[in-house]
């Protein structure tokens, strides 16, 4: 049977050396550093995990130019480690993620604070803060042979040559492969999902024509806000 009209095209991200990634789902995972819980004024021994989505037709390319979002004033960075999968499956085993990656890549969860302060007072879900269009600058994905061992990486997020975030990734509360498990017990992942694994402290608001850029060992992203 055909379609009503033509549909969109694949939501792809593109891949170090050549190719692209088709992107079938993004989850991100809230309060993941211990210090960006207390600077949202959380306490992080008693928050267990908290996963949302965004839509893979936020993805943004490296080097793009990207709106001021609409219906906000706060529109903050948040940079973070994000993983591309290959493979997916049900109720997956810590120690049996790391053979599902593909790759590794800068991301930044751009987010609409002034919403997500108003869904947090009403208890309501955090949609409009953070699925919004263009909501998901990504780097080039680094295949994981390529990437190497990250345990050890330091992410940096500079806003106008200034940095903003400076935190190394073992600071994560769970770490890459406690994430695609507990994910995993609440979804079928499958490959082409990536998964946003948190942000450090430091977060905060974008102006038009801030230059970002975010540096996560080999995995980079650089963009710029817009009008």
């Amino acid at each position: 049977m055909a379609f009503v009209f033509d549909p969109p095209p694949q939501p792809a991200a593109r891949i170090a050396g050549g190719g692209l990634f088709p992107v079938r789902r993004i989850f991100c995972i809230g309060r993941n550093y211990a210090d960006h819980v207390r600077e949202m004024g959380g306490d992080p021994k008693a928050q267990p995990p908290v996963f949302f989505t965004k839509p893979a037709d936020a993805i943004v390319a490296d080097g793009s130019v990207i709106p001021y979002a609409q219906a906000t004033d706060d529109l903050h960075y948040e940079g973070e480690l994000v993983v591309a999968l290959k493979d997916g499956g049900k109720n997956i085993a810590p120690g049996k993620t790391d053979d599902l990656i593909f790759g590794y890549a800068a991301g930044c969860d751009l987010t609409r604070r002034d919403h997500q302060r108003r869904a947090k007072d009403a208890g309501a879900p955090w949609d409009t803060a953070k699925g919004f269009d263009q909501s998901a600058p990504l780097g080039d994905i680094i295949r994981a042979e390529e990437a190497g061992d990250l345990s050890a990486a330091q992410l940096k997020t500079a806003v106008n040559g200034e940095t903003r975030q400076s935190a190394p990734l073992s600071q994560m509360i769970w770490s890459v492969g406690d994430i695609i498990a507990a994910l995993s017990e609440q979804f079928e992942l499958k490959a082409g999902d990536l998964i946003f694994t948190g942000t450090p402290e430091g977060v905060g608001p974008l102006r038009r024509g801030d230059e970002v850029a975010i540096e996560i060992g080999p995995c980079s992203l650089h963009f710029r806000i817009g009008e």
